[in-house]
């Protein structure tokens, strides 16, 4: 069995609720999650004035000495080639070795959407992580979307987690696809908390967006059979972004081949 800490976290391009892009705030934030893997939505490389034209995926990487898996959602000429890309997405940040990386396009309409998916190395056998950013247009691309996502995984005998921005909470119709081969860390979890205060009525609800007052579980880690969640917190990353951070402290467990 392998332990793993991950973070997932739509970072609002690093524009926090004080409306002021700071990527070394974001990292500071990050850094003190201490995670393996962190799954980042909402990344932009060279989008333009909102965020200071950098590259933020690059840089949160090399600031927090982890591995950069990057999956482009919108992907754009520049107005200077020199630059690269005008591109925004979905990153995924790894202490832990990438064996395997793919981008998959989703189904739906309006702003386009993707599945990064990243194999990484664990004692005794690899882990997918599969980040995604669903649409916020319309529930049914949600729900194609979804069963897309699902039907990456390659079966229960292969450990994997789903996350990301969903765009929906957890027991939403149009997630049952997700439901039907995976089960919600939040609920799996041994122990949980969040920002709610103690006499809040929403207490240990996860709730995730909007940052200034939650009020929705939009932000989700789905595990595959296999994986067991003994920990999971909803982070203060209301200086930082629109949404709060969900970390996890997971069990990864192996079932040798058959045959």
């Amino acid at each position: 069995m392998s332990s793993v800490r991950l973070v997932t976290f739509n970072i609002h391009h690093g524009v926090g609720d004080d409306g002021r892009h700071d990527l070394p705030r974001l990292a500071r934030l990050l850094a003190d999650a201490d995670a393996d893997v962190i799954c980042l939505q909402e990344v932009d490389r060279h989008f333009g004035d909102r965020s200071e034209d950098v590259d933020q995926a690059l840089l949160l990487a090399r600031g927090l000495d982890m591995e950069l898996v990057w999956a482009p959602s919108i992907d754009r000429p520049h107005a200077d080639p020199a630059t690269g890309r005008r591109q925004y997405g979905n990153a995924v940040l790894s202490r832990l070795p990438v064996l395997v990386n793919t981008v998959h396009p989703l189904p739906g309409e309006g702003e386009p959407r993707t599945a990064l998916r990243a194999l990484v190395a664990l004692d005794g056998a690899p882990l997918w992580v599969t980040t995604t950013h669903l649409s916020s247009r319309s529930a049914a691309d949600r729900a194609a979307q979804a069963a897309a996502v699902a039907a990456l995984h390659p079966g229960p005998e292969e450990p994997g987690v789903v996350v990301g921005d969903l765009n929906a909470d957890a027991d939403a119709p149009e997630l049952g696809p997700l439901r039907e081969r995976f089960t919600d860390a939040w609920l799996a979890a041994s122990a949980r908390t969040d920002q709610a205060g103690t006499f809040s009525l929403h207490r240990d609800a996860g709730l995730t967006h909007p940052a200034r007052r939650p009020r929705a579980r939009i932000d989700q880690v789905w595990v595959s059979p296999g994986v067991a969640v003994r920990d999971a917190a909803v982070l203060d990353g209301a200086g930082t972004s629109d949404h709060h951070p969900l970390l996890v402290d997971l069990d990864v467990s192996f079932s040798p081949p058959r045959g």
